[in-house]
Protein backbone atom coordinates (compact mmCIF):
# COMPACT_ATOMS: atom_id res chain seq x y z
CA UNK A 1 0.00 0.00 0.00
CA UNK A 2 3.05 2.30 -0.90
CA UNK A 3 3.69 3.99 2.66
CA UNK A 4 -0.38 3.93 3.73
CA UNK A 5 -0.30 1.54 6.98
CA UNK A 6 -2.86 -0.75 9.34
CA UNK A 7 -1.10 -0.32 12.62
CA UNK A 8 -2.41 -1.79 16.16
CA UNK A 9 -2.41 1.34 18.69
CA UNK A 10 0.97 -0.06 20.24
CA UNK A 11 2.77 0.08 17.22
CA UNK A 12 1.63 3.28 15.84
CA UNK A 13 2.06 5.09 18.99
CA UNK A 14 5.97 4.12 18.72
CA UNK A 15 6.53 5.04 15.18
CA UNK A 16 4.25 8.37 16.06
CA UNK A 17 7.22 9.67 18.71
CA UNK A 18 9.62 9.61 15.62
CA UNK A 19 7.67 11.68 14.06
CA UNK A 20 6.91 14.18 16.27
CA UNK A 21 10.92 13.88 17.15
CA UNK A 22 11.78 15.46 13.27
CA UNK A 23 9.35 17.93 13.93
CA UNK A 24 6.52 16.11 12.22
CA UNK A 25 3.25 17.47 13.05
CA UNK A 26 0.85 14.47 13.20
CA UNK A 27 -2.93 14.88 12.66
CA UNK A 28 -5.63 12.36 14.16
CA UNK A 29 -8.94 12.13 12.27
CA UNK A 30 -11.56 9.23 13.54
CA UNK A 31 -14.79 7.87 12.50
CA UNK A 32 -16.75 4.37 11.46
CA UNK A 33 -16.27 5.25 7.63
CA UNK A 34 -18.91 2.21 6.87
CA UNK A 35 -19.63 3.83 3.13
CA UNK A 36 -17.15 5.64 2.10
CA UNK A 37 -19.10 9.10 0.31
CA UNK A 38 -17.17 12.29 -0.88
CA UNK A 39 -17.75 14.10 2.85
CA UNK A 40 -15.58 11.88 4.18
CA UNK A 41 -12.59 12.13 1.49
CA UNK A 42 -13.46 16.18 2.09
CA UNK A 43 -13.39 15.30 5.74
CA UNK A 44 -9.95 13.41 5.26
CA UNK A 45 -8.56 15.82 2.87
CA UNK A 46 -9.07 19.00 5.35
CA UNK A 47 -7.65 17.05 8.33
CA UNK A 48 -4.43 15.83 5.59
CA UNK A 49 -3.85 19.60 5.39
CA UNK A 50 -3.03 20.53 9.21
CA UNK A 51 -0.10 18.77 9.49
CA UNK A 52 2.31 16.32 7.79
CA UNK A 53 1.25 13.12 9.18
CA UNK A 54 -2.55 11.82 8.74
CA UNK A 55 -3.21 8.89 10.59
CA UNK A 56 -7.12 7.65 10.85
CA UNK A 57 -8.13 6.02 14.02
CA UNK A 58 -11.26 3.94 12.54
CA UNK A 59 -14.18 2.42 14.93
CA UNK A 60 -14.41 -0.76 15.49
CA UNK A 61 -17.21 -3.24 14.33
CA UNK A 62 -18.09 -3.36 18.03
CA UNK A 63 -17.99 0.18 18.36
CA UNK A 64 -19.98 1.20 15.20
CA UNK A 65 -22.36 -1.37 16.79
CA UNK A 66 -22.79 0.77 19.52
CA UNK A 67 -22.78 4.00 17.86
CA UNK A 68 -25.32 2.97 14.83
CA UNK A 69 -26.90 0.23 16.18
CA UNK A 70 -27.56 -3.53 14.50
CA UNK A 71 -26.80 -4.06 11.01
CA UNK A 72 -24.07 -1.78 11.25
CA UNK A 73 -21.05 -1.66 10.28
CA UNK A 74 -22.12 -2.94 6.21
CA UNK A 75 -18.32 -3.44 5.87
CA UNK A 76 -16.09 -5.42 8.31
CA UNK A 77 -13.20 -2.96 10.04
CA UNK A 78 -10.53 -4.98 7.96
CA UNK A 79 -11.97 -3.74 4.85
CA UNK A 80 -13.23 -0.21 6.03
CA UNK A 81 -9.24 0.10 7.07
CA UNK A 82 -8.04 -1.19 4.01
CA UNK A 83 -10.17 1.57 2.09
CA UNK A 84 -9.03 4.08 4.52
CA UNK A 85 -5.47 2.83 4.15
CA UNK A 86 -5.48 3.21 -0.01
CA UNK A 87 -6.24 7.21 0.13
CA UNK A 88 -3.94 9.13 -0.53
CA UNK A 89 -3.95 11.76 2.16
CA UNK A 90 -3.76 9.17 4.87
CA UNK A 91 -0.50 7.88 6.35
CA UNK A 92 -1.79 5.50 8.97
CA UNK A 93 -5.11 3.61 9.89
CA UNK A 94 -5.53 1.91 13.40
CA UNK A 95 -8.54 0.74 14.81
CA UNK A 96 -10.10 1.79 18.27
CA UNK A 97 -13.06 -0.06 20.56
CA UNK A 98 -13.94 3.11 22.60
CA UNK A 99 -16.91 4.93 22.46
CA UNK A 100 -15.19 8.10 22.39
CA UNK A 101 -11.74 8.87 20.86
CA UNK A 102 -9.99 10.20 24.31
CA UNK A 103 -7.51 6.81 24.94
CA UNK A 104 -6.34 6.42 21.18
CA UNK A 105 -5.58 10.19 21.39
CA UNK A 106 -4.02 10.01 25.05
CA UNK A 107 -2.24 6.75 23.16
CA UNK A 108 -0.96 8.23 19.97
CA UNK A 109 -0.79 12.28 20.95
CA UNK A 110 -1.03 13.94 17.99
CA UNK A 111 -0.58 17.61 17.53
CA UNK A 112 -3.80 18.37 15.77
CA UNK A 113 -7.05 16.45 16.27
CA UNK A 114 -9.38 16.90 13.32
CA UNK A 115 -13.22 16.58 13.20
CA UNK A 116 -15.95 17.02 10.77
CA UNK A 117 -18.10 20.04 10.05
CA UNK A 118 -20.88 18.43 12.31
CA UNK A 119 -18.79 19.52 15.65
CA UNK A 120 -17.53 22.48 16.97
CA UNK A 121 -14.77 23.38 19.10
CA UNK A 122 -17.06 23.95 21.91
CA UNK A 123 -19.18 20.20 21.27
CA UNK A 124 -16.12 18.26 20.24
CA UNK A 125 -16.46 15.56 23.02
CA UNK A 126 -13.10 14.94 23.30
CA UNK A 127 -12.20 18.48 23.59
CA UNK A 128 -10.62 18.12 27.23
CA UNK A 129 -8.05 15.23 26.39
CA UNK A 130 -7.25 17.42 23.11
CA UNK A 131 -5.65 20.01 25.70
CA UNK A 132 -4.32 18.06 28.39
CA UNK A 133 -2.25 16.55 25.83
CA UNK A 134 -1.42 19.86 24.10
CA UNK A 135 -2.95 19.57 20.75
CA UNK A 136 -5.61 21.80 19.10
CA UNK A 137 -8.66 20.40 17.33
CA UNK A 138 -9.41 21.72 13.70
CA UNK A 139 -12.79 21.38 12.25
CA UNK A 140 -12.50 20.54 8.33
CA UNK A 141 -14.45 19.29 5.93
CA UNK A 142 -17.37 20.20 4.18
CA UNK A 143 -20.58 20.97 5.41
CA UNK A 144 -22.08 17.52 6.74
CA UNK A 145 -24.88 17.17 3.97
CA UNK A 146 -23.73 13.58 3.13
CA UNK A 147 -23.78 10.30 5.26
CA UNK A 148 -23.24 6.79 5.64
CA UNK A 149 -26.94 6.08 7.07
CA UNK A 150 -28.56 8.38 4.31
CA UNK A 151 -27.14 6.10 1.72
CA UNK A 152 -27.89 2.92 3.20
CA UNK A 153 -31.44 4.30 3.38
CA UNK A 154 -31.55 5.81 0.02
CA UNK A 155 -30.52 2.29 -1.37
CA UNK A 156 -33.59 0.88 0.92
CA UNK A 157 -35.84 2.38 -0.36
CA UNK A 158 -34.51 1.89 -4.61
CA UNK A 159 -34.71 -1.96 -3.91
CA UNK A 160 -38.07 -1.90 -2.28
CA UNK A 161 -40.24 -3.94 -5.02
CA UNK A 162 -43.15 -1.41 -4.21
CA UNK A 163 -41.18 1.68 -4.36
CA UNK A 164 -39.98 0.81 -8.54
CA UNK A 165 -41.90 1.83 -11.32
CA UNK A 166 -43.87 0.19 -13.63
CA UNK A 167 -42.40 -1.73 -16.51
CA UNK A 168 -43.98 0.34 -19.66
CA UNK A 169 -43.76 -3.18 -21.77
Amino acid sequence: MSGHIVLDRAELAALLVGKREAGRVVVLANGCFDLLHAGHVRYLAGAAAEGDVLVVALNSDASVRRNKGPGRPLQDEADRAEVIAALRCVDYVTVFDEPTADAILRALRPNVHAKGTDWTADTVPEAPTVGEIGARVAIVGDPKTRSSTDLMERARRVAEPDELPDAAC
